[in-house]
């Protein structure tokens, strides 16, 4: 008991710590939030009469379009939330601290729980923040309660898993400019899914990867929950990839932690 006390003392640290860093430089959030908004804009105003006008019970084009499009958009902002892990993460150990902290007399699970905590937090503050734009541009999900703490609770549950696997790309990582960079492609993997139009409207291979990558049944997901579409075998689909990267992302990161604290 006074072992996991120990640790949950010193994670609250470690989290208090990030969580600061943050907000003294709230340059890296203010980008990830970005990006999505940017996409949110361009597809919905640019090219939603266009794209809405195939998809399916959606005729009038970039007026409902925006329905369509915002959940694959939000889920963006929880890919983009990522990358700030592996940034902040490279960044500490590239400059000394993570040595530091070895030796020290604090639990070595606290580094890593700081970081991945305070991530998903900030991580979910972009992806209020999206979502009240998408709100505001003409979102209407139909969603109850139950079904909106569902869909919160999917999107934490994919940041939390992908928060992993950047914080073990980050203690890999040579120098921040890599760790900025390995993780990119797990930002735009949702446009070769469903994010943008519906997969039957792909060429044949692509269509066959986009619907068994890990982003279409989240999207999916998502889309029933807040508009009442469809969900079918998504949602089952959709925890099991959540779970199985959590679990991958947490083992490697605290696997590579543990080897570099015996070099």
């Amino acid at each position: 008991m006074a072992t996991l006390s120990c640790a949950a003392r010193d994670s609250r640290t470690m989290l208090r710590r990030n969580l600061k860093k943050a907000l003294r430089y709230p340059s890296l959030t203010l980008t990830v939030v970005i990006m999505p908004l940017a996409m949110l804009l361009l597809f919905n105003y640019v090219f939603g009469s266009a794209l809405g006008t195939g998809i399916s019970g959606m005729p009038t084009g970039s007026g409902d379009y925006i329905d369509y499009l915002a959940p694959g958009i939000i889920l963006m902002a929880a890919t983009s939330g990522a990358l700030t892990t592996a940034i902040s993460v490279c960044s500490d150990k590239t400059e000394g601290i993570v040595n530091r902290f070895r030796t020290m007399p604090i639990s070595r699970a606290s580094f890593l729980t700081g970081h991945v905590v305070g991530s998903v937090l900030q991580t979910m503050v972009s992806i209020a923040l999206v979502t009240g734009v998408a709100l505001l541009m003409g979102f209407r999900p139909s969603a109850t309660p139950v079904e909106w703490l569902a869909a919160i609770g999917l999107l934490a549950l994919l940041t939390l898993a992908l928060t992993w696997l950047c914080a073990g790309i980050g203690l890999v990582a040579k120098n921040v400019e890599t760790a900025s960079n390995i993780p990119m492609p797990l930002t735009f993997l949702p446009f070769l899914g469903s994010a943008i139009v519906p997969t039957e409207s792909m060429p044949a291979g692509l269509r066959w990867f986009a619907e068994y990558q890990p982003f279409t049944p989240i999207i999916e997901t998502l889309r029933g929950l807040w508009l009442g579409t469809g969900i079918g075998s998504s949602a089952v689909i959709a925890l099991a990839w959540c779970a199985g990267l959590s679990l991958v992302g947490y083992l490697w990161a605290r696997r590579t932690f543990k080897t570099g604290a015996k070099r």
